[in-house]
């Protein structure tokens, strides 16, 4: 099996452009060369994401409340937009000093959520936070087994995408703060680094990737250097400091703080400095009925105290995670990727698995693998106790459902002239309505990769026309025409929205910035801002993300504590794959139910089509 991920190994170095790498490149240099060319060239050609207009907006706020309010809230709402977008009136002087700002900044909506989100939230990383990616299993089941091109330009509509995040996925480490975290690029600075960590039995040593000379390790010569860790005979007894990355940001961050000594120091380092960490993973218990989620926790939180979730270390840009029987993905951290960019090199790393090695092994001595010590004081080895009982707890609260729904996919509903990405929004909301008897606040991830610096913004998806489909669905009143044109105008509304977010029109983005630019310049707080409407449009009780693979890896969605669901689904020719997750604190959400009740929605919505077909 380390034969197969040293080849990754040797294909990650491709990622990043040659000023970022040239010392450290695991290809050929010209390939690279070529790349980043290539790479840099449409960089500089991609526009700053626009401020929407302020009028624009408010009326796009408002059509979103709509269904989500009572009709006195939003009457109530309107009035307090009307009186925000005012000629003269506080709404314009917010927008002007968001304008501003936008002024001097490449993209201000990758500030704003990198400010609010990536940075600002103190929940625990793990769950909350990274994006968990389980991969198609591997033909392997035992300990021998574990051990033994280019990146192109990516363009949508003919339109070129950043390409900025794929250079921040290596040697890239989120570093625990006591107010804010920050992440550090150590490939963008000086004397970048060479070597890899590797996680096994919850400790970590360091491995080499060059020689001395400057070339790259065979992929024969790192399954030696696997090999040696796997057999070594160093001790277990050791404290397991990789769980406290799985504490929340304020407990970490004083841990963090509190490991001075030289040896902490040295070891921390090399960890952060790392292109990238390798977890060797024990084999988690399975239950029959749960073989395919078991993957998923896996990928997402090792499994416990009692497993490896202290095999790992959560804050590392990219952690790639094999188990003895043949499971494995990757775990990257959310700040500096979007669920699209890490799937897009997840498959990357997957086609480059079937790659044959074309090179020569040298024949310079290797450098052998260096085991990291640390000082544990009493203090940290009990936090460390602390972490592994709320890694536990946590644990027991994430549920997680998935469904690999097969009865019909892309490919059928092109054929009726629907949006597939549309038609499953509306799944979801049909099935949350048939549940709740209620139309909720729910969005969708889009990405804004048409722009500089451009990042994932969000598309409030629950509208007027999606409420009202949803409300007729099961009424025996209307007839399947009605529901039909229902239908097709919802799927309309979503496509057209969507549009909008990939064009540039941040709903959600546009209101909060607004809200902040307020609170930065020190003004009174608007009405608008203070009303019960701005509180319900941000307690969403779904999120849901299209992030489709082409080699059948899943993509887990990032689970917000304090709010409801959260989908990641796929799209493919003749079936989805659909993850469903929760913090169930308050054991009031359950993902099967949900989930089943998706599947009878996908199942009805197409009878519905058979039903009262349309002519092409």
């Amino acid at each position: 099996m380390l034969r197969i991920f040293s080849r990754i190994m040797v294909k990650l170095g491709k990622l990043n452009p040659p000023d970022q790498v040239r010392s450290y490149q695991l290809v050929k240099p010209v390939r690279v060369i070529l790349i980043s060319d290539r790479y840099l060239n449409q960089q500089k050609g991609l526009p700053r994401v626009p401020v929407p207009p302020l009028r624009k907006t408010c009326e796009g706020y408002l059509s979103a409340l709509e269904p989500i309010i009572e009709e006195d809230e939003w009457k109530r709402a309107k009035q307090l937009v009307e009186a925000f977008m005012k000629r003269g009136g506080v709404g314009e002087e917010l927008q002007r000093s968001l304008e501003r700002k936008a002024c001097n900044t490449d993209n201000w909506t990758t500030d704003l959520w990198g400010k609010l989100e990536y940075f600002g939230n103190r929940s625990p990383v793990v769950i909350n936070a990274n994006v968990p990616i389980a991969c198609p299993r591997l033909d392997f089941r035992d300990k021998q087994g574990q051990i033994s091109e280019t990146l192109p330009a990516e363009n949508l509509g003919g339109k070129p995408l950043c390409m900025e995040q794929y250079s921040q996925l290596l040697s890239t480490c989120r570093i625990p703060g006591l107010e804010r975290d920050s992440v550090v690029f150590h490939a963008k600075i000086g004397n970048p680094p060479k070597h890899i960590t590797v996680a096994y039995n919850s400790q970590f040593f360091v491995v080499e990737v060059y020689h001395n000379d400057g070339t790259p390790l065979t992929v024969d010569q790192l399954c030696v250097q696997m090999e040696s860790i796997c057999t070594s005979t160093s001790e277990t007894n050791t404290e397991p400091v990789g769980i406290l990355t799985t504490l929340d940001r304020d407990s970490w961050s004083k841990a963090y703080l509190s490991m001075k000594d030289q040896t902490n120091k040295e070891s921390l380092s090399a960890i952060e400095r790392s292109i990238f960490t390798l977890c060797l993973d024990r084999a988690i218990p399975r239950e029959s009925d749960k073989y395919v989620t078991c993957d998923f926790h896996l990928i997402t939180h090792g499994g416990g105290s009692q497993w490896n979730s202290a095999n790992r270390w959560f804050d590392k840009s990219l952690q790639i995670i094999v188990a003895e029987d043949g499971s494995w993905g990757l775990n990257l951290i959310h700040i500096v990727a979007d669920g699209t960019v890490s799937m897009a090199l997840t498959d990357y790393l997957v086609a480059s698995m079937k790659k044959p090695e074309m090179r020569q092994a040298s024949i310079l001595p290797l450098p052998m693998p260096q085991k990291l010590h640390f000082h544990v004081t009493p203090d940290i080895k009990e936090i460390i106790e602390q972490a592994k009982r709320s890694m536990d707890r946590n644990i027991q609260n994430f549920d997680l459902s998935v469904l690999v729904f097969d009865h019909f996919g892309k490919n059928y509903l092109k054929a009726h002239n629907m949006s597939p990405d549309a038609f499953i929004q509306m799944a979801i909301q049909l099935a949350y309505y048939r549940m709740n008897k209620q139309v909720c606040a729910s969005y969708e991830a889009v990405s804004q990769r048409m722009f500089r610096r451009g990042r994932v913004s969000l598309l409030l998806s629950t509208t007027s026309v999606s409420a009202a489909f949803v409300k007729a669905f099961d009424d025996p009143q209307k007839q399947n025409t009605e529901k039909i044109d229902l239908l097709e105008k919802a799927i309309k509304t979503h496509k057209e929205n969507i549009k909008a977010v990939i064009g540039g029109h941040d709903i959600v983005a546009h209101i909060i910035a607004l809200r902040l630019q307020a609170v930065e310049n020190k003004l009174p707080m608007p009405d608008i801002f203070r009303d019960i409407s701005y509180k319900k449009i941000l307690n969403y009780q779904f999120a849901a993300s299209q992030v489709t693979s082409n080699t059948g890896s899943v993509g887990v969605h990032q689970v917000d504590e304090n709010s409801g669901y959260s989908l990641c689904y796929s799209v493919h020719n003749s079936h989805f794959i659909i993850e469903m997750a929760t913090s169930n604190t308050h054991k009031r959400l359950n993902t099967r139910h949900l989930i089943q009740n998706m599947k009878d929605a996908l199942l009805d919505m197409r009878a519905l089509l058979e039903q009262a077909p349309r002519a092409t």
